[in-house]
């Protein structure tokens, strides 16, 4: 190579970072990426502290990251490089089987777990009302046969299985359903979530635990809101070649009411929010996404109230619980600080359900609400 040659890929190469800086500077900052679905990085603040303590940097790193211009583009290619390299994975999502993304859940603190149990039993001892939990195992669990050969997943059964044995509420049994309809579509290819059938197996999971009747799906008509669905694992991973999910519904929101709390004060939504269905949050579509607190009033007139301590995955779940229960309280610990033990006692809760999945149970901070 030339001395001149050398020189002229030396000054492209400069003049395109130039440009890609400039360009980036010029253009006006954006507060979301729909494509990523998350809240991008605002100017960091120069202040002393931040200087001190490290974060400015960090800040300034994650705003320039964030704002470069054709963002998207590198992220997509990011994913391809690390496809063609031979790598099974990118931004702690695995490039699975059957075009099939699923998020890596990392081994869980043990300590922590034993601490949220004691809250949890607390919970038990304070209300007379029996409490069921439940732990709804991930794609990476139930679709391990999907994973890349070697690829390491936290043992969600053994966990699972030492949480159930140790706490004094009554256990929902979410593993043996789904791994029986593992070959179904019960989790999203390009989301974490389940999907509406994965739903209904543990809706009917939850009621067998409560002795109630389950339900039979071949009573229902299955109706597709949308088959252009991309998920968070699509968002989080740079994966820009798979296929879209479809959504599916088996429940009719006719006659069931919704009363929701976003600020505290009562405000009359649905079961179904149509308008999600043209945004990239489609999944949110389920009862319009998360809020602190939700009240479902179905036609059920003489059968039982029950509270779910919730995460996402009760959203797609909850209308199936509308043919079984007058009332579903939806309470989410991470928006809505109010007592349990009160709330129950006020609202005349027959049973109380904490219901989560199994990452987001073992990452909450906010379990030892559970126990005021």
């Amino acid at each position: 190579m030339t001395k001149g040659y050398s020189r002229f890929l030396t000054i492209l190469f400069c003049a395109f970072i130039g440009g890609v800086l400039l360009i980036s500077t010029l253009l006006p900052d954006k507060d979301f990426s729909p494509l990523e679905n998350r809240v991008l990085q605002s100017p960091p603040k120069l202040t002393l502290e931040n200087l001190q303590n490290g974060k400015f940097m960090e800040q300034a790193e994650d705003y320039a990251s964030d704002h470069i211009v054709g963002r998207d583009f590198w992220v997509a290619l990011k994913a391809w490089s690390e496809r063609l390299s031979g790598k099974r994975e990118n931004n702690g999502v695995y490039f699975a089987a059957d075009d099939t993304l699923i998020s890596r859940v990392e081994d869980p603190d043990m300590d922590k777990l034993n601490k949220d149990m004691g809250y949890l039993d607390t919970l038990v001892g304070n209300v007379n009302v029996p409490v069921y939990f439940g732990l709804i195992p991930t794609a990476a669990c139930i679709w391990a046969d999907k994973l890349p050969a070697g690829a390491p997943s936290a043992d969600q059964q053994s966990t699972i299985d030492q949480l159930y044995f140790s706490t004094g509420a009554s256990t929902i049994d979410l593993i043996t359903p789904l791994m029986e309809h593992k070959e179904e579509e019960i989790f999203y290819r390009t989301d974490h979530h389940w999907t509406s059938l994965g739903a209904y197996y543990g809706a009917n999971a939850l009621l067998q635990a409560m002795g109630m009747e389950p339900l039979d799906l071949a009573n229902y008509t299955k109706t597709t809101v949308t088959d252009q669905f991309y998920g968070t694992l699509f968002s989080s991973s740079g994966v820009r070649w798979l296929a879209p999910d479809h959504i599916d519904t088996y429940i009719s929101g006719e006659g069931i009411t919704v009363t929701s709390y976003p600020s505290g004060s009562p405000v009359q939504t649905q079961l179904y929010d149509e308008s999600y269905l043209d945004q990239k949050d489609k999944y949110s579509y389920f009862l319009g996404g998360v809020q602190g607190l939700r009240v479902i009033h179905t036609q059920q007139e003489d059968a039982p109230k029950v509270l779910l301590i919730r995460d996402s995955y009760s959203d797609s779940l909850a209308p199936f619980l509308t043919q079984r229960f007058s009332e579903i309280h939806l309470f989410d610990l991470r928006y809505n600080a109010t007592s349990v033990k009160t709330y129950v006692e006020e609202n005349d809760i027959d049973a109380v359900a904490v219901l989560y999945s199994f990452s987001n149970f073992i990452s909450d901070q906010n379990l030892g609400l559970m126990a005021r």
